[in-house]
């Protein structure tokens, strides 16, 4: 009775933790760079340095995950092994991202600072990342119970998340912003999510009580020359991970500041603007969240990507072709101009295709496990685990990359300094937030077409045929259908019976 009572206090108490996380997740990855590019004039040598620096920290922080997940695993202490570095990698990452979000440096000791700063956070939060959700497994042996744990804290990971997608652009942009100016805005905004990820994660620390029967001998260090003979000894694994990045970049490119600047240069500076745009895109994503598992049990996933693809496809033509033909002001839906919904609505189809297609991946890069077994008669689920984070985080980073060489291109940064020097005569006073939104208004009328169309091309054309490509090399490439799993699975389970 008292485990049955601590299991689901446990279920209540460990989702519950990552609401806050996850928001202060989405508050660097999807806003650090919105926050750079208008609240601090750049040059391009300067947004060059900040697109190293990201790559640089992002595939840093992917090698650096098992690194930490060992010394996790390492770790003696009466408080068990997770929440000590759950406490310490919270509490720094609040401390980092308050900083990150609150100096007055310009110019190249900003972009120093911001290096710091960077780096930090990407070890930081590693360390609450990693033992988070290394828990999972020390909270209980049961299957079905393991599932409920991972299916709630995604779900209020997701929660998280949206709530930060949902009020960071209105609160920081345009005249909905806190204080006035964006330089206020982020600043007030960083502080109360750096204060939210420790409140939240206080749920996990105090409330949950974890199984705590660890090994007394030491954990024996990773081994680098295992990971990497795993992972390139298994042909399948290698190209899923291919796919996967492909797949991942496609997918990234919208939200890594390129669909946020184009809707400011082609809609205004609102905030409001891409609130909307984002969250209905996302919204459509719950559909699948629910709905995946019994989809999956009539439908064939190779069968799925066809249908998935398809949408995906439709839905980038809707967002791409009115956008080029249809003039703006034509007309207005509930406030809304006619290209924006066709961009919204579009959006919406191909995210909708983009997430099925990563679950899909998500399920074929575990099947290579089996695959493994049968191959080289061991496992590795801890290794084939491992490369979807690090697949994620080089896709992060690249489509970091591709957003700043775009602003480089196209001469994006003459506007986004623009904005930048409103934003900090407002945040000095020097000019009232209406003088400022007006400032604002007049410089993005000077936009040139071929600008926001290339910005357009970028969020469009180039995911989509992404999209295509790892569409294309699955089909071709990926052996590991339904059917040849179940005769894998047959096969291994007939050696151990032998």
């Amino acid at each position: 009775m008292n485990q049955s009572k601590t299991v689901k206090r446990n279920l209540l108490m460990f989702p519950l933790g990552t609401v806050g996380r996850d928001m202060m997740y989405n508050l660097v990855t999807s806003y650090l760079l919105t926050f750079v590019l208008f609240t601090r004039q750049l040059n391009a040598g300067q947004l060059s340095a900040i697109t190293g620096i990201m790559v640089a920290a992002r595939v840093f922080d992917a090698l650096n995950d098992p690194i930490m997940g060992n010394i996790i695993e390492r770790t003696r202490s009466r408080w068990g092994k997770f929440k000590p570095w759950l406490v310490i990698g919270i509490l720094t990452t609040s401390v980092v991202i308050f900083a990150a979000f609150n100096t007055k440096l310009q110019g190249w000791n900003f972009v120093i600072f911001f290096g710091v700063v960077y780096f930090l956070y990407s070890i930081t939060y590693t360390m609450h990342d990693i033992s988070y959700w290394g828990m999972v497994p020390a909270l209980s042996s049961d299957a079905d119970t393991r599932n409920k744990f991972t299916s709630r804290a995604t779900l209020c990971a997701g929660i998280g998340g949206m709530l930060a997608a949902a009020f960071i652009p209105m609160l920081t942009a345009g005249e909905s912003a806190i204080g006035g100016d964006a330089v206020t805005a982020y600043g007030i905004v960083a502080l109360i999510i750096a204060i939210l990820g420790p409140a939240f994660l206080a749920f996990t620390v105090f409330g949950v009580k974890e199984e705590r029967n660890y090994n007394e001998e030491p954990v024996p260090p990773v081994s680098f020359k295992k990971i990497w003979t795993t992972i390139t000894g298994n042909d399948q694994l290698l190209w899923i991970a291919l796919i996967f990045l492909l797949q991942q970049i496609g997918n990234g490119i919208v939200l890594s500041g390129v669909g946020q600047t184009y809707i400011y240069m082609e809609f205004g500076y609102q905030g409001s603007f891409f609130t909307v745009f984002q969250m209905l895109g996302m919204v459509v994503t719950g559909f699948l969240m629910i709905f995946y598992p019994m989809i999956s049990r009539h439908l064939k996933r190779k069968k799925l990507m066809d249908v998935l693809m398809l949408v995906s496809l439709i839905g980038y033509i809707l967002m791409l072709v009115p956008a080029l033909i249809l003039p703006k002001g034509l007309a207005t839906v509930a406030g809304f101009d006619l290209k924006f919904i066709f961009l919204t609505l579009g959006y919406m189809l191909a995210n909708f295709g983009q997430y099925g297609f990563y679950l899909i991946m998500m399920i074929s890069i575990m099947n290579t496990v089996e695959y493994n077994e049968l191959k080289h008669g061991t496992r590795d689920e801890g290794i084939v685990s491992s490369l979807r984070p690090f697949l994620t985080k080089l896709a992060s980073a690249l489509t970091i990359a591709i957003a700043n060489i775009s602003y480089i291109v196209f001469n994006i940064l003459k506007y986004t300094n623009g904005i930048a020097e409103q934003e900090q005569l407002a945040n000095q006073g020097a000019i009232s937030s209406e003088a400022k939104g007006e400032a604002i208004t007049a410089l993005l009328k000077g936009v040139h077409p071929g600008q926001s169309i290339g910005l357009l091309v970028i969020m469009t054309v180039l995911p989509c045929v992404l999209m295509f490509l790892s569409y294309v090399l699955y089909k071709k490439r990926y052996i590991l259908d339904e059917e040849e799993y179940d005769r894998i699975c047959e096969e291994i389970a007939d050696r151990k019976a032998q």
